[in-house]
C-alpha cells in the first residue's frame, strides 16, 4: 500500500512538473481533401515528455481529471499548438485544429498564456474541435463556448461522431462547420448502427452545408468507405503521421464552411415563438393533449433525442409524468425539466433546475423534443390579464420550424448545470 502511495506521489509531482513548466508540446497531423489528397488544414494533438508516463494525451488528461486541472491543461495544450503554428508561420488560410473541452470555459486562461492565445485568435484560422462525447456533460459550457467562438469569427468541429450515437440529436443544435467521422465508421461502414449516424450527419450536412471529414484513414480501403459515408476531407497514416509542421505550405484551393450561429437573446421559449408566430388561446385540457402527443412523438423517434420541457411548479410533474421523462431519458442524449421547486434529479436520468419565484419561465408551459430529423415545441404562457375567454387561461404556440425550436432549446439550455 505505501509503495502505491509513494507511485502516486511521484506521479502527482511529475505532472505538477510537467504542467507548471509548459512542457506540454503539439504534433500535427495533416488534413486533406479526399479528391486530390492535397493538404487542406492540420490537427494540432498534444504530447508529454517523450519517454515520460505522460507522454501521450490520455495519459494527461486522465491525470489531470484526478488532479482537477483539466482547464489549465486544455489551455496549455491549445497555447502549445498556437505557439508552434505561429513559429512556423502558418498561413492564415491553412485552418489548424485544436481540441478543447467546454467545460473549462469554468476554468480562466492562464495569465501567462492569455498573450499567446490572443495573437493566435488574430493570426491563425483556427478550428474549434468538441468531442463527441462531452456534449451533454455541461451544455450551457457548450452554448457559452460556441458563442464566443463565433464571436472571434473562429470555426467549430465536431469530433469523434459515432462513438455516442445518443448525441446526434444534440449536433442538430450547434450547427458545426465540420463533421468529424469517428474512424469507427471508416473500419466498419456497412453496421446497422453506422448506418444510422451516416444518415444523421449526412442530414445535418444538406441542411447547413457542414463539411464532413473522416478520421482514422489508414489503408486505399479506408479511403473508400470514407468516400462512400460521404466524407470530402480526411485524416490519417495514408495521408501522413502526426509531426512537425512543414516548412512550406500549400494554401488550400477551398475555404471551409462558415455555419451561423444565433447567440439568442431571448429569455424564455416562448419569448422566442412569439417572435415568429401569433399565439391563440388554450384551455389547460388542450395544453394537457398536446404535450402528451408531443411526449409520444419521442416515445416513436427512431433515435435519441434532446427533450426539454418546463412545469411552472414540481407539483405539475406527476408520478406518471416522471416514468414517461424517464423512459425517455434511458436512451435520450439529454432530458432535463425546469420549474419551481424542482429537485436536481427528479427522476431517473432527468436533469432539473430549479427557478425562482420572480423568474419568467415559471409562467411558460414547455415540451420540446429534438432529433436529427424532428424538431418539434408546445410553447404555452399563462396569460396575465384577465380578459381572456373563458377557461382559456394560456396563451400557445405549436411550432415544428426547426429553426425556432432550435433556438428555443437553446434558451433552456443556457440554464443547465454541469452534470455529474
Amino acid at each position: 500500500m505505501s509503495g502505491f502511495a509513494e507511485g502516486g506521489e511521484r506521479s502527482d509531482a511529475e505532472f505538477d512538473a510537467l504542467l507548471s513548466g509548459r512542457a506540454i508540446y503539439p504534433v500535427f497531423q495533416p488534413i486533406v481533401a479526399l479528391a486530390g489528397r492535397n493538404v487542406v488544414g492540420y490537427e494540432a494533438l498534444a504530447r508529454g515528455p517523450a519517454g515520460s508516463a505522460f507522454e501521450f494525451p490520455a495519459a494527461l488528461f486522465s491525470h489531470a481529471q484526478r488532479a482537477g486541472r483539466v482547464g489549465e491543461l486544455d489551455w496549455a495544450a491549445r497555447a502549445a499548438a498556437f505557439h508552434h503554428a505561429l513559429a512556423a508561420v502558418l498561413p492564415y488560410e491553412v485552418p489548424l485544429f485544436v481540441n478543447t473541452e467546454p467545460s473549462t470555459l469554468r476554468t480562466a486562461c492562464p495569465p501567462d498564456l492569455i498573450s499567446t492565445v490572443d495573437v493566435a485568435v488574430e493570426k491563425l484560422q483556427i478550428v474549434f474541435e468538441i468531442t463527441e462525447r462531452s456534449l451533454g456533460d455541461d451544455p450551457a459550457a457548450l452554448l457559452m463556448l460556441m458563442a464566443r467562438v463565433r464571436a472571434r469569427s473562429a470555426r467549430i468541429a465536431l469530433d469523434d461522431v459515432g462513438v455516442n450515437p445518443a448525441s446526434l440529436a444534440l449536433m442538430s443544435l450547434l450547427h458545426p462547420d465540420v463533421i468529424k467521422l469517428d474512424g469507427g465508421l471508416v473500419r466498419r461502414p456497412m453496421t446497422e448502427p453506422s448506418e444510422l449516424v451516416v444518415k444523421a450527419v449526412q442530414a445535418e450536412s444538406a441542411r447547413t452545408g457542414a463539411v464532413v471529414l473522416a478520421e482514422g484513414i489508414e489503408t486505399e480501403g479506408h479511403l473508400q468507405a470514407a468516400l462512400s459515408l460521404g466524407a470530402t476531407l480526411g485524416q490519417g497514416w495514408l495521408f501522413g503521421h502526426p509531426g512537425p509542421l512543414p516548412a512550406r505550405h500549400e494554401r488550400p484551393g477551398a475555404e471551409l464552411p462558415r455555419n451561423t450561429w444565433l447567440d439568442t437573446a431571448a429569455r424564455t421559449p416562448f419569448e422566442v415563438a412569439s417572435r415568429h408566430h401569433a399565439a391563440s388561446p388554450a384551455t389547460e385540457d388542450l395544453l394537457n393533449a398536446l404535450s402528451t402527443r408531443m411526449e409520444a412523438m419521442a416515445a416513436r423517434a427512431p433515435e435519441s433525442m434532446v427533450m426539454l420541457a418546463t412545469f411552472m411548479h414540481v407539483k405539475y410533474l406527476t408520478e406518471t409524468i416522471s416514468a414517461r421523462f424517464a423512459a425517455r431519458a434511458a436512451d435520450g442524449a439529454l432530458t432535463a425539466v425546469f420549474a419551481r421547486d424542482m429537485p436536481p434529479r427528479p427522476a431517473a436520468g432527468v436533469q432539473g433546475v430549479a427557478l425562482g419565484d420572480d423568474d419568467p419561465l415559471t409562467g411558460e408551459w414547455t415540451v420540446i423534443i429534438v432529433d436529427s430529423y424532428f424538431a418539434g415545441g408546445l410553447f404555452a404562457r399563462r396569460i396575465q390579464t384577465p380578459d381572456h375567454p373563458p377557461g382559456c387561461e394560456f396563451e400557445m404556440i405549436l411550432s415544428y420550424d426547426r429553426a425556432l425550436v432550435t433556438e428555443a432549446a437553446q434558451s433552456l439550455m443556457k440554464r443547465l448545470t454541469p452534470g455529474p
